[in-house]
């Protein structure tokens, strides 16, 4: 599929600490949310998260500071705990996780597109979300800002909320695309097992035990 840059969202917004009222109503509406998260590294307990970024399928993007000493955001827990709408993340362990540790919120129900892509395209050994959204989408998304000091909550700049932004907006149109290869090869019902298991590994990966299914 030939590639595109990404436009700009059809609406966005940015805040501090948590949702407000208004973006929490409009989202819980929402069948499936795609959701992404930044922290300061891969740590967790040791590296904080910074950010949490929201879309749905309208093309609603919002971007949620968290400040350093944080724990919690009582309006993004409802969302993200609420089980009528499912959230899409890529490679959810990490997010699960970060979520959990930062906020206390336990995450549910869930879709990794990560995980999805390992079962789905076969045919293929890249597997992260730039090479995904570039095939099964047709957008190259730009991971210039990938490695960035996000703990500078409230002086991020363009580059790094557009960066954050387009992570998630593609998100929900490889889900879609994910599942119908899923359904087709009869692997679907193996990955809604597998995503079951994220947040026991999720809570492994916390309290230090991630290699104890290893030899």
């Amino acid at each position: 599929m030939a590639s595109a840059s990404p436009t700009p969202p059809a609406r966005f917004a940015v805040f501090d600490t948590d949702l407000d009222s208004e973006w929490l109503a409009l989202l819980s509406t929402a069948p499936a949310l795609a959701v992404d998260t930044e922290a300061m590294g891969l740590v967790h307990g040791r590296d904080r998260l910074c950010l949490v970024q929201i879309a749905d399928a309208r093309d609603n993007v919002c971007c949620i500071r968290i400040a350093r000493g944080q724990q919690a955001a009582p309006r993004l827990q409802q969302l993200m705990e609420s089980t009528t709408v499912e959230k899409v993340f890529h490679f959810a362990r990490f997010d699960v996780a970060a979520l959990g540790e930062g906020l206390g919120i336990a995450v549910a129900p869930l879709f990794c597109t990560k995980v999805a892509s390992r079962l789905a395209r076969t045919y293929s050994s890249r597997h992260g979300l730039k090479e995904v959204v570039q095939e099964l989408v047709g957008v190259e998304l730009d991971k210039q800002a990938q490695s960035s000091d996000w703990g500078r909550v409230e002086e991020l700049g363009e580059a790094q909320l557009a960066y954050a932004a387009n992570d998630v907006r593609f998100l929900l149109p490889a889900y879609e695309r994910l599942t119908a290869i899923l359904e087709r090869e009869e692997r679907l019902e193996l990955a809604r097992r597998c995503f079951a298991c994220i947040p026991v590994f999720s809570e492994l990966d916390r309290r230090r035990f991630g290699s104890v299914f290893e030899h």
